[in-house]
């Protein structure tokens, strides 16, 4: 079954607080082979004007993802996860996600299409501050295989 398009406009509130600690950066730098120093000494990163250690920027996906599930998981929505290929991934990044920096996330469904038996899903997640400051805004397509694909 088509998942159900009167969800593209949807919004959702703000979820959990993500609190972005260096030992993250740094395993998350360690996994996708980021080797700036900026990335794991605190003292190089405020040598660069940077209040602590900053993330790789694809680091944005462990919050996007996160905060996506709210919609993925959405049973109104009709998603066999089972189905999902990952379409595309941007970001847009308005400052470095810092260590110390509490983010949350609102998440708007864009658009929700079927063409040719499968089902696009456009998710976009606003990562701000708790105060408000923006700091990357992250757009997401999933494409849902159909019966016949």
């Amino acid at each position: 079954m088509p998942l159900d398009q009167s969800f593209t406009g949807r919004s959702y509130p703000p979820g959990d607080v993500y609190e972005v600690g260096r030992e993250k950066i740094r395993e998350f730098a360690d996994a996708v082979g980021a080797t700036s120093p900026l990335h794991r000494d605190p003292a190089a990163a405020r040598a660069a004007g940077y209040p602590d250690v900053i993330a790789p920027p694809t680091f944005a996906t462990v919050i996007s993802m996160k905060a996506t599930g709210i919609v993925v998981d959405d049973p109104e929505l009709g998603l066999d996860y089972s189905r999902v290929v990952h379409g595309s991934q941007t970001f847009v990044h308005h400052r470095p996600m810092v260590a110390g920096d509490r983010l949350v996330s609102v998440v708007h469904v864009d658009d929700v299409q079927t063409r040719m038996g499968n089902d696009f899903l456009t998710i976009r997640a606003e990562i701000a501050t708790e105060d408000g400051e923006a700091v990357c805004t992250s757009t997401g397509l999933l494409v849902a295989r159909g019966e016949d694909a």
